[in-house]
């Protein structure tokens, strides 16, 4: 391909090279025969106009009228000299006439000049006569120099117009060599690679069909074989690995088993657990408020408590409706709500259209009990629990808000990095916040899923973005 440019070069720079000298020497033959013709025209106008510039003097003798004349005469004059240069051998016998008439239609206008000068109006008038034949004689011997000149160059022209269509035939054989040997070392080319490119597809279709058996090797020495020997290297590879790879995947598939299992086990633990302190309360309670209100108050605590419990022992991979967690917390306000008296204060916003989506069990319930630990319960003035369910055109939105002191950064990821293997102490479970989110993650199979806004005086708001096509 190396030598296919050079070629293509060097022929490029030949017909470039010729083309500029031809091109050359005919810009300057055209620019001389052009000279020549300014130069002869350039008499027969400076003979009218040094003639005009003599007649401005006679009907104006002022020495302005001179000086322009005696000017343009002496121009006159140096054009006669510059014409030396036009002869050949085909107009001398014209040139030396022409010259001639300049010199003598110069020396007519003097004549007059010097009458005019006399006062001698009728000499001057006579010799100006004679200086305008003349200048009209110069213009016909102009016209006639001319004609000769163009009789003379027009074999010229026609041989330039010849060369022009040999230039062309050879434009047009020049391509047709170039295009041929293009589409020789094209196909040469081409071949050199397709050939090899075909092979190494085939082997690649094999390897794609996990056919990881049959070596690669193209027989030759270039970059394809480079790229071959590669290739075959990394079959190789690729084929010892899927086999490490297949051994390893079942040793992970049996410990992800286990750590499963290990992992169910734990959550069944802790979901077993009662904070015994909140027990302790709870029934404290019960006991005050049967003594000071009636049966009818204790009623409804040991209901609340029963449904909860109820459903805090449910299996931790169960399915529920949100509408099923929004009344257990119901259950667990109602026992809070018994506990803190006016010191709480519960505001609900509920979009009864959103209840249907499905979600894992004990999400909530944790989520009220962290405001709790950490907002109302160390407030003397208790607080506000507000819980917000809404729905957009992705996500079902629930939040949970109090008016605690909220968090600063330190303390929030305190918080996020209590993790499974930590022990929480929640009011009625032993879920804490990581292993909520951990849940949610994987039962919804996406990471984004809890947002957490707390400052400090503020409060904290803890939002879930629960995806929608989840309903029961």
């Amino acid at each position: 391909m190396m030598l296919l440019s050079i070629m293509i070069w060097v022929i490029m720079a030949i017909i470039w090279l010729s083309m500029s000298i031809y091109n050359q020497r005919t810009i300057e033959k055209y620019n001389e025969i052009l000279q020549r013709y300014l130069q002869m025209n350039q008499a027969s106008q400076l003979s009218q106009q040094t003639l005009t510039t003599l007649n401005k003097y006679r009907m104006s003798p002022t020495l302005d009228s001179f000086n322009q004349y005696v000017n343009d005469n002496n121009s006159l004059l140096r054009t006669k000299s510059d014409m030396n240069w036009l002869r050949n051998l085909n107009n001398s016998m014209l040139l030396d006439n022409l010259q001639n008439m300049l010199e003598s239609q110069s020396e007519a206008m003097d004549l007059a000049v010097r009458f005019q000068k006399d006062n001698d109006e009728e000499n001057a008038a006579k010799e100006f006569d004679e200086a305008s034949n003349i200048s009209k004689y110069i213009s016909d011997a102009t016209l006639t120099l001319i004609s000769g000149e163009q009789n003379t160059y027009d074999a010229f022209y026609r041989k330039i117009i010849k060369r022009s269509d040999d230039i062309k035939k050879m434009g047009l054989w020049t391509l047709a060599l170039v295009s041929l040997l293009l589409l020789l070392f094209s196909y040469r080319f081409v071949n050199s690679v397709t050939q090899p490119l075909l092979k190494l597809t085939l082997a690649a279709r094999e390897l794609s069909r996990g056919n990881f058996k049959n070596p690669i090797d193209l027989g030759n020495n270039d970059e394809m074989a480079f790229l071959a020997r590669t290739l075959d290297s990394m079959r190789l590879k690729i084929g010892n690995l899927i086999d490490d790879i297949q051994s390893k995947a079942q040793l992970e598939y049996d410990l992800h088993r286990h750590k499963l299992m290990l992992k169910e086990s734990e959550l069944k633990s802790l979901q077993s657990q009662i904070n015994p302190h909140f027990l302790f309360n709870t029934l404290n309670m019960l006991s005050k408020e049967a003594y000071l209100a009636g049966a009818g108050k204790t009623s409804e605590l040991i209901s609340s408590v029963a449904g909860m419990l109820r459903y805090n022992l449910r299996k931790l991979d169960s399915r529920v409706s949100l509408k099923d967690e929004l009344e257990v917390l119901d259950e667990y306000l109602t026992i809070q709500k018994a506990r803190f008296g006016d010191r709480l204060r519960v505001v609900k916003e509920i979009d009864e259209g959103a209840l249907g989506i499905e979600l894992p069990i004990l999400i909530l319930q944790p989520l009220a009990e962290n405001a709790f630990i950490y907002a109302i319960e160390p407030a003397e003035e208790g607080g506000t629990l507000t819980i917000r369910v809404r729905e957009d055109e992705r996500h079902v939105i629930v939040q949970v808000q109090d008016t605690g002191q909220g968090m600063d950064e330190e303390q929030l990821n305190r918080l996020l990095s209590l993790t499974e293997t930590t022990v929480y102490k929640g009011h009625s479970t032993g879920i804490g916040l990581w292993n909520v989110i951990h849940r949610l993650q994987l039962f919804y199979g996406v990471e984004e899923i809890i947002e957490i806004e707390s400052h400090i005086g503020a409060g904290t708001c803890i939002t879930l973005k629960l995806p929608r096509g989840q309903n029961v």
